[in-house]
């Protein structure tokens, strides 16, 4: 199926067209997904999956290779009512992850429209592997919210296995944090990140996540492109960094903070490094004017994570499932 090839797939009606730069595509997406927002239990303020703006689902696209030949729409009667997204990545391992992302109002399902526009996407997928070179260790992946019953429904019918899940947690009041409690060890000190301080930050959280499984790559550069030190922390034993609480606020909305990372050195765990950390960068959020504080966490974290995160005030919210199927 090629997008260039209006309605081939898809039910009397309904047409496919490639996604066009221009405000009009943006602010349709970005209706799709308010329309489909009740019926999936989207939520709004999440920092994995929430509902964009005309303006972020424009800079998204933006970040796409070659976006329109990459993000399809599904168009009836004139109106945009659903849209496909593929993406990809190489994890530490070497596997290539070409993920495609669907969504369709809900008026609209059950007539396969979902299945037309995912066998969109793993013919493009496949096309995608045989250009890059990639087919000995590319894989298709897929992601759906817990709470997606009909996408969920989709993918395992397709024959899309879970592989992990990711929860996302919140802090609704960031006036209501905790005293920090305990001291920390003698010799430990913590204190903001500067420009020098880079690479012992990303060597921190590159080592922490040494051994886990469906990590995607993160060079040095990328780190230092997207760096932005405002609300970060990090722990120091003399000169040594042991800990970073790597903390933002959210550009399209500032009152809402996020956890990025929190990384403490393997040998170092289980010293009260990380809720002194956790606590400094929520509270820094805090005076930059963050009023509630997101992060998330893979549900199968080895270092009991939540036990932390719980403590200190955060609650759960949705799950972000991850489904992968071989390429063949």
């Amino acid at each position: 199926m090629s997008n260039g090839v209006p309605g081939q797939g898809l039910p009397a009606g309904f047409g496919f067209r490639p996604y066009r730069d221009e405000d009009g595509d943006h602010h349709a997406m970005a209706a799709v997904r308010l329309g489909c927002a009740e019926r999936d239990g989207v939520d709004a303020r999440s920092v994995v999956e929430g509902l964009p703006t005309e303006a972020e689902i424009a800079e998204a696209s933006a970040k796409l290779e070659e976006p329109s030949r990459n993000q399809i729409l599904v168009v009836r009667d004139g109106g945009v009512v659903g849209y496909a997204t593929i993406r990809w990545l190489r994890e530490r391992d070497g596997t290539w992850l070409y993920v495609h992302r669907g969504y369709l109002l809900p008026e609209h399902r059950r007539q396969g429209v979902g299945s037309a526009m995912l066998s969109w996407a793993e013919e493009r997928i496949r096309r995608l592997v045989v250009q890059h070179g990639t087919a000995d260790t590319a894989v298709i992946g897929a992601n759906a919210m817990a709470s997606e019953q009909d996408a969920t429904t989709l993918l395992l019918e397709a024959g899309y296995g879970r592989v992990f899940s990711l929860v996302e947690l919140e802090l609704g009041d960031l006036r209501q944090l905790p005293e920090r409690g305990g001291e920390l060890p003698t010799g430990l000190r913590t204190g903001p990140v500067g420009e020098s301080d880079y690479r012992a930050a990303w060597r921190t959280v590159v080592d922490s996540y040494a051994g886990t499984g469906f990590t995607q790559e993160w060079p040095f550069q990328d780190f230092v492109s997207s760096a932005d030190p405002t609300c970060w922390r990090a722990a120091w034993h003399g000169h040594d960094m042991v800990g970073v609480a790597l903390c933002s606020l959210r550009r399209h909305d500032r009152t809402v903070g996020e956890v990025e990372e929190l990384s403490i050195r393997a040998d170092r765990r289980r010293l009260g490094i990380g809720r002194a950390l956790l606590l400094d960068g929520l509270s820094t959020l805090r005076e930059r004017g963050a009023t509630t504080a997101r992060l998330f966490t893979g549900t199968a974290n080895p270092h009991r994570s939540y036990d932390l995160y719980e403590s200190v005030g955060f609650q759960r919210r949705n799950e972000y499932v991850r489904y992968r199927k071989p390429l063949g």
